[in-house]
């Protein structure tokens, strides 16, 4: 049997990728127009099914006062708003423990209809097909479950973009909000979006309209964020950018979205950084995923943590509302 010729592959490699960029707004403009009704998030089987290290019943409205409020928006390898990935479900479970008087919520930042690439879409089972390429581990599966973190990295994209990005932010902001209220949420107080990789992205998009319709202390803390120059910089109290010495992923953000360049004074990034409202902090020597990723638990600092102690020791201090945060040397 002849080899595929590597040219076509690479061809339609490309135009898969083109299509998937001009369709990505389509979904965020369909909501903006009102197709998918008032219960959007409802699409989903079981919106509220609980995260794994969640108890049972913890999505009931709580009687005690809540400090803070923290919302976690996943990586682009996500497919619904619970992570399948079993590092980072720890690490939520592990920001459960460590903020009793607070809660934590996970949504879905890839949908602002909240709709799971496998539950109710024409494309579904292509989802799952990769999903379980992803999770089998193989490398033909990997290649298979890269098609999700793609159409996930053209949703940061949207959101990052001058013309698109309003409307999914604001998309994003009411999803955060239903899920917030399903809760118990009624406002004020402190907010905490928690974005890793391109979730940062998004929650800064989401961070002006939640400071506005919530009237709550929003704060921003990205985890090896690939994040713009975002106006929602402007409007959150504080936005901590999280990352490791080895991280060249979010370093390469810094390069690729102009606005982040120190020449450009008046951008949002560069305001931000001269108010002292935006604090970017080396946490250790952790690269962007995987081994030595922020939530390797194998490798280890100097002082006996591994780095994924050191990841969520870091997260659990700035949701609290630390200024000084455990980080390990470099």
């Amino acid at each position: 049997m002849p080899l595929p010729d590597l040219g076509a592959l690479a061809l339609v490699a490309l135009v898969a990728l083109l299509v998937a960029g001009a369709l990505s707004p389509i979904e965020t403009l369909g909501w903006w127009a009102g197709w998918y009704g008032d219960t959007i998030d409802e699409l989903q089987a079981d919106p509220d099914r609980a995260a794994p290290g969640e108890a049972e019943g913890d999505d009931a409205p709580p009687r005690r006062r809540v400090d803070p409020w923290v919302v976690f928006l996943t990586g682009i390898h996500a497919v619904d708003h619970v992570t399948f990935d079993r590092a980072e479900a720890r690490l939520v479970a592990r920001l459960r423990r460590a903020l009793p008087a607070g809660r934590v919520v996970e949504v879905f930042p890839y949908s602002v209809t909240n709709r799971a690439l496998t539950g109710e879409r024409v494309f579904a089972r292509v989802w799952r097909w990769a999903l379980r390429g992803k999770l089998s581990g193989r490398r033909l599966g990997t290649a298979a479950g890269f098609l999700i973190n793609l159409r996930n990295v053209w949703q940061v994209l949207v959101s990052a973009d001058r013309r698109y990005g309003p409307f999914y932010n604001q998309g994003t902001a009411e999803l955060v909000l239903r899920s917030l209220r399903r809760r118990g949420f009624v406002g004020g107080g402190r907010l905490v979006l928690i974005g890793y990789s391109g979730g940062a992205q998004i929650a800064l998009g989401a961070a002006p309209f939640l400071a506005e319709r919530t009237g709550a202390r929003v704060e921003v803390v990205s985890l090896g964020g690939v994040m713009c120059a975002d106006p929602g910089l402007l409007a959150a109290a504080v936005t901590w950018h999280l990352s490791g010495s080895r991280d060249r992923l979010q370093a390469w953000a810094g390069w690729a979205f102009p606005g982040r360049w120190p020449l450009l004074r008046w951008s949002p990034w560069n305001l931000a950084r001269e108010r002292g409202t935006l604090r970017a902090v080396t946490i250790g020597p952790c690269d962007h995923t995987g081994r030595d990723g922020y939530l390797d638990e194998r490798a280890h600092v100097a002082d006996g943590r591994s780095y994924f102690d050191v990841t969520a020791d870091v997260l659990a201090a700035a949701a609290r509302g630390e200024t000084h945060l455990p980080v390990a040397a470099t």
